[in-house]
């Protein structure tokens, strides 16, 4: 699945989250990149923290599964021109070499509205808390050091904000 590479950075802080998940879904690391400041630090595994150029490679190794993103922000609080953004996330489906892969985690993730008004991050932690990696099944990939079985990512709702888990217990993301 490719998308259009006309990805544009929002100028609002709570959109942020979904212009990165079109901009992923692109699998063009380079539109990816276009979303952080120039400094802006990116950590792709926990701990091992990417700045500046690094980043692109990084980024990379998640596109090149070639499976898309699903994101469900949970808390945008912006003060000035800084904001705090904790985002659930997964990506799971058929990944290029073949198997089904699903990584998953709560980003926690700092941007900052530029001199253009355009939010772009500063710093972008997908893992957020994690200590030992991405949760995820499947073949294990560049992007994750374990495999685990199936997460639930949180309770939140893309489309419709915050919501419990249903009756099953799944959020609305794992539906």
């Amino acid at each position: 699945m490719t998308h259009s590479t006309s990805v544009h950075p929002t100028t609002v802080a709570a959109q942020h989250p979904y212009v990165l998940e079109r901009a992923f879904n692109t699998f063009d690391a380079d539109v990816v990149d276009r979303l952080y400041e120039a400094d802006a630090l990116f950590v792709p595994r926990p701990g091992q923290p990417t700045t500046g150029p690094g980043r692109i490679p990084a980024h990379r190794d998640f596109l090149a599964l070639r499976v898309p993103i699903r994101v469900a922000p949970r808390h945008t609080y912006v003060s000035g021109d800084l904001a705090l953004l904790i985002v659930d996330w997964v990506v799971e489906g058929r990944a290029a070499h073949g198997g089904q892969v699903r990584i998953a985690g709560t980003a926690t993730d700092v941007a900052r509205r530029g001199p253009d008004g355009f939010w772009r991050y500063v710093i972008d932690n997908p893992f957020g808390t994690a200590a030992d990696g991405p949760e995820q099944t499947g073949r294990p990939t560049e992007v994750g050091p374990t495999e685990v079985g199936p997460t639930e990512v949180g309770p939140t709702d893309a489309a419709a904000g915050p919501t419990s888990p249903d009756e099953t217990g799944q959020s609305a993301i794992g539906r």
